[in-house]
């Protein structure tokens, strides 16, 4: 028969679950009568557990907020689902400017696991391989990150202080749409009221964040990510390309995704059957060039070359390289 201080626990378990639990429910999970329930209650009180008391017809007791963090109960598979995501938040870099948090977070849970549950995860460790080697990311602040969250969901404006990727330093009002993780880096995306246009700003650039009174009506239209994914397709670079491709939107974005390229349906001339010519405009701003002949060698797919010429010789160039391979004994 469990002891009672293993009741207690299995009844702050049962509580995290989530939702009202009444008495009667409480007392047949645990084996006990309802007075017994009340004083495990009055323990998980004792040791400032912030257990509510909920009254009515429906009523029994929930968990509310307190000013600390209670013991956690997790299962097998709550444990394992915890550690597995902060590993992979660790790899992909999204975690905030205290780099030791999901470190000391993971060895905690790592210190009380039950030794079967450890060896399952170490098993599930060594087995387990990613396709991209871990990156150096500039993390943002918890705090900014965090005001900028609740401007979001409110729909409240936010002052921040950004400084961008030449060191300019500037001061901006921002009615949010909302945060966005991409590639490992976090990112916000908004109208900035100054200009009043949208603008996608780098969380770790921002240095301070606070919310100013006000609010704002969301807009219509794409929502938070496909806004920032078009912002890097349209951010300035050194050449602007234009292509038109003969195929698919799917098979396009296999190697040009929306965060590099933008596609429209390109309007054929007159005489020629739309069904039959499935050509798309693609364009893309590019700091250089040498990355896309390749690109465009593995979509194998006809493609036209609109701009810039130097795209055409360095695509020309390719061609001949690959050539001169192939006809080598």
């Amino acid at each position: 028969m469990p002891r009672p201080t293993g009741r207690v626990l299995t009844l702050l378990e049962l509580l995290q679950s989530g939702g009202t639990r009444t008495v009667a429910e409480l007392a047949d999970r645990l084996g006990v009568d309802g007075r017994t329930v009340r004083r495990y209650v009055d323990q998980l009180i004792d040791l400032d557990v912030p257990v509510e008391s909920v009254r009515g017809r429906y009523g029994g007791y929930r968990l509310g907020p307190g000013y600390r963090l209670p013991p956690l109960m997790l299962s097998d598979d709550e444990a394992l689902a915890v550690l597995l995501g902060l590993v992979a938040g660790r790899r992909a870099g999204l975690t905030t400017t205290q780099h030791t948090a999901s470190e000391t977070a993971s060895a905690k849970i790592r210190r009380v696991l039950p030794k079967h549950l450890a060896r399952r995860l170490d098993t599930l460790l060594e087995a387990l391989a990613f396709t991209e080697q871990p990156g150096e990311f500039d993390t943002p602040d918890a705090g900014v990150l965090l005001t900028i969250a609740d401007a979001v969901r409110h729909r409240r404006p936010v002052s921040i202080r950004y400084t961008d990727r030449d060191g300019r330093r500037s001061e901006r009002t921002l009615h949010t749409y909302g945060i966005v993780a991409h590639a490992g880096r976090w990112y916000v995306t908004g109208k900035d009221t100054r200009i009043g246009e949208d603008r996608t700003f780098r969380l770790d650039r921002i240095a301070d964040a606070r919310t100013l009174p006000g609010s704002f009506e969301a807009p219509v239209g794409p929502g938070p990510a496909q806004r920032v994914l078009s912002a890097f397709a349209t951010a300035e670079y050194r050449h602007e390309v234009t292509l038109r491709i003969h195929g698919t939107v799917e098979q396009i974005r296999v190697r040009l995704p929306a965060g590099v390229a933008s596609l429209k349906e390109y309007a054929p001339v007159a005489g020629q059957d739309p069904a039959a010519e499935r050509w798309l405009r693609v364009e893309l701003r590019a700091e250089w060039l040498d990355w896309l002949p390749p690109v465009l060698a593995s979509l194998d797919l006809p493609f036209v070359i609109e701009r810039p010429d130097e795209l055409r010789d360095l695509v020309t160039a390719l061609a001949d390289r690959l050539t001169s391979y192939a006809r080598q004994a």
